[in-house]
């Protein structure tokens, strides 16, 4: 009688080295790869009005409150409007000066479109003091 050897099967193993390989490999990659964003904020201490020098009262004012509420003349006006009428009050002067009076809680992109828009109206001269600054007008 013949005799059947029963050849015993090697156990079926998994060999995990080539994957945590690629895990690594990949994990490399993507931490190259990967930009790393920073933050680019402009933070601007705008000076307190130590002293006082009164300015001119020739020159268009415009007041910028710490709600970041823009007036023309005491009344309230939009954004948009600054520059047509900052444009028809420059009309008749021989100085064609704004000054921007501000609060110093304003945040400076407001300040620098309400700067804009009184260059572009045509001022010549855009200036920007605090309210002890600018003195009443």
């Amino acid at each position: 009688m013949l005799r059947r050897r029963i050849s015993k099967s090697p156990e079926a193993a998994v060999d995990l080295t080539p994957m945590i390989d690629m895990t690594f490999i990949l994990l490399i990659f993507f931490m190259v790869s990967t930009t790393f964003v920073k933050d680019m904020k402009l933070d601007i201490n705008r000076p307190a009005a130590q002293t006082q020098t009164v300015a001119s009262t020739k020159a268009v004012r415009l007041y910028i409150d710490r709600q970041g509420e823009t007036y023309l003349d005491g009344q309230p006006v939009r954004e948009w409007v600054i520059q047509s009428r900052v444009r028809d009050q420059l009309k008749g002067m021989s100085q064609k000066s704004v000054l921007v009076i501000t609060d110093d809680q304003v945040p400076a992109e407001k300040l620098i479109r309400v700067v804009d828009a009184a260059r572009l109206a045509g001022a010549e001269d855009v200036g920007v003091a605090t309210v002890a600054e600018a003195g009443e007008g």
